[in-house]
């Protein structure tokens, strides 16, 4: 069991005679301190029985406040002792619920960790979220709603044109908010995220599923914070009756066979952008709904004995998948330009400095704009009334599947870790039954 007591550290005496008080702890022949922010003159230190003497005008005050700190550091290495908690989590804890790290240092550590990493989608996406907590918490309630939303949007407008002209980088963001200390995780409560969640879809007008991932955002980092010992897992705010997060389902629509095979038939002249563009997206989809950001990056490395190997970007999963016959019949027609594309199957990064990420970033972001303009343009000559996007063949996949392949096999082919992601996913699709429960009830 630690040994604890509160000293007078002499050998940190200030020029007034005045020296700091902290915790000692010694335990397993290590000794370590933490100040508790008193000092005190030696005249009024009884180091007999570490307390403060009479002498001192505030010594009643001092002595309970030194107790109450005594008393906190005893019950945190009872927990260490019964809740197996790690010594960086006692030391957390030992300074206090309020924790060594707010909420943004926290956040802003991990998201350029994610940067670095070369995930720069997620962490710009983070980044985002962030920016939105910093402006709900400036929000200035004496404004009406549309000063506020212009302000809002001005300001970002502002942050995005900075960025592009290079007079501000990512890392600008990241220390901006490492020198914002004002939001403690325990300020976040089940009122704080009620707020937030109000100002999203007013001030920010965020549809559901937007406010549902930066909930998912804040959860994540409190988790961390409570791991880490820097929040007491009591100030939780997602934990029993608290605030539920509930990802909806929403309405995802994809392709028929025929609207596939439309375009696949569509005459386009050979090499152009929108050539290219048809080709990408039905690569895509015949592998079972590849996101944009990866098939724009997939290479010729990537193939090997008749299958695809390539990690995903979102997630970091490996996947292998069989080169289906029509795909091999789109790749062959990019077998003569090896070279010029720079080792990508398609164009769109042959210019790529592919060991620079933010390169690799920027075009990939290109890329994805200009094939959703070209797809627009795609369903316009397919007579396709519906919104044509890069993603959509990803639930034109799931939309023709239907309830054809069994839920494991679809959760391999989706690269989704959890089954009832798939399962969820795929219900978007699965009309069958309820169609013919209405038929039933209504064809009589």
């Amino acid at each position: 069991m630690a040994s604890i007591k509160i000293v007078r550290r002499r050998n940190k005496e200030r020029k007034d005679g005045s020296a700091p008080l902290a915790l000692r702890i010694s335990d397993n022949y290590r000794t370590s301190y933490r100040f508790l922010g008193q000092y005190i003159l030696e005249k009024d230190w009884d180091k007999t029985v570490n307390r403060v003497k009479k002498s001192h005008p505030n010594h009643k005050k001092l002595n309970n406040f030194l107790m109450k700190k005594l008393i906190e550091a005893n019950d945190i290495y009872f927990d260490l002792k019964e809740e197996s908690l790690t010594p960086k989590q006692a030391k957390q804890k030992l300074k206090g619920v309020e924790g060594v790290k707010p909420f943004f240092v926290l956040a802003a550590e991990r998201i350029k960790d994610k940067y670095d990493r070369g995930t720069i989608s997620v962490a710009k996406a983070e980044m985002s979220i962030l920016f939105n907590i910093d402006e709900f918490l400036h929000l200035k309630r004496s404004l009406n709603k549309d000063d506020i939303i212009e302000g809002i949007k001005s300001r970002r407008k502002k942050r995005i044109s900075a960025g592009r002209k290079s007079k501000t980088d990512f890392y600008d963001s990241v220390n901006y908010f490492k020198n914002r200390s004002s939001l403690r995780f325990i300020d976040i409560n089940e009122r704080f995220i009620e707020k937030f969640k109000d100002f999203c879809a007013i001030y920010l007008e965020h549809k559901e599923r937007t406010i549902t991932n930066q909930l998912i955002f804040i959860r994540t980092l409190f988790n961390v914070a409570i791991k880490d010992g820097i929040v007491p897992s009591k100030y939780y705010p997602f934990a029993g009756d608290k605030e539920k997060i509930r990802i909806g389902s929403g309405h995802k629509i994809g392709l028929t066979i025929e609207e596939v095979q439309s375009i696949e038939q569509l005459e386009l002249d050979y090499g152009t952008s929108i050539w290219h563009t048809r080709n990408l997206w039905l690569t895509a989809f015949y592998f079972a709904g590849i996101r944009i950001s990866d098939i724009v990056q997939i290479k010729w490395s990537d193939f090997k004995d008749n299958r695809l190997f390539y990690v995903m970007n979102k997630n970091s999963k490996p996947v292998s998948l069989k080169i289906p016959d029509k795909a091999q019949v789109i790749l062959d027609l990019y077998t003569n330009d090896k070279e010029l594309n720079n080792g990508y199957i398609f164009p769109f990064l042959k210019d790529v400095n592919p060991k620079d990420m933010k390169d690799v970033f920027v075009k990939t972001r290109n890329a994805t704009k200009l094939c959703n303009k070209y797809l627009r343009r795609i369903a316009e000559l397919c007579d396709i009334d519906k919104p044509l996007s890069n993603h959509i063949a990803r639930h034109s996949f799931g939309n023709i599947a239907g309830d054809k392949i069994h839920p494991l096999m679809l959760q391999k082919l989706y690269r989704h870790s959890d089954l009832k992601t798939t399962l969820n996913y795929q219900a978007n699709f699965i009309h069958k039954e309820a169609d013919e429960a209405l038929d039933s009830v209504i064809n009589f």
